[in-house]
């Protein structure tokens, strides 16, 4: 059972992913369809520029803990696990796009709900729970 806390911070983050979701699905549809840009690179830049987003805004409202003290290093880790979502986010564009022919946008929906519970949990239990020697409480919060 979750505790109160714990679902509170899946509520935040999934107000934070939907945010980072407009600005990544907002870019690809900007890059590809407007702008002509090969999907799949267009789904890489809108979906790194979107990582940002979420690592800007979860730091902010989400996560009360941070193992890493140092932003330069915490956000480039963060980004970094997001790359285990690029690749998810890329495969499943490329099946459903490529090989199924369903519209971009569609298929973007499609890879976002694929990846949102794995970068979750990466970045959770990786960069955003106690460190072992004691909490480290989020300076913003």
């Amino acid at each position: 059972m979750l505790q109160r806390e714990q679902l509170l911070e899946l509520i935040r983050y999934g107000l934070v992913s939907a945010g980072a979701f407009v600005v990544d699905a907002g870019l690809l549809a900007l890059l590809h369809l407007k702008l002509g840009i090969h999907v799949m690179l267009a789904a890489t830049v809108s979906f790194i520029v979107g990582g940002a987003v979420a690592y800007l805004l979860s730091i902010r409202f989400v996560f009360s803990h941070r193992r890493i003290e140092s932003q330069a290093v915490e956000g480039p880790a963060f980004i970094a696990l997001g790359l285990v979502g690029l690749a998810v986010n890329l495969l499943v564009i490329y099946v459903l796009v490529k090989r199924m022919a369903i519209p971009v946008m569609l298929a973007k929906m499609g890879a976002a709900c694929c990846t949102v519970g794995v970068n979750y949990l990466l970045r959770k239990f990786l960069l955003f729970t106690p460190a072992r020697g004691g909490a480290t409480p989020q300076e913003s919060k």
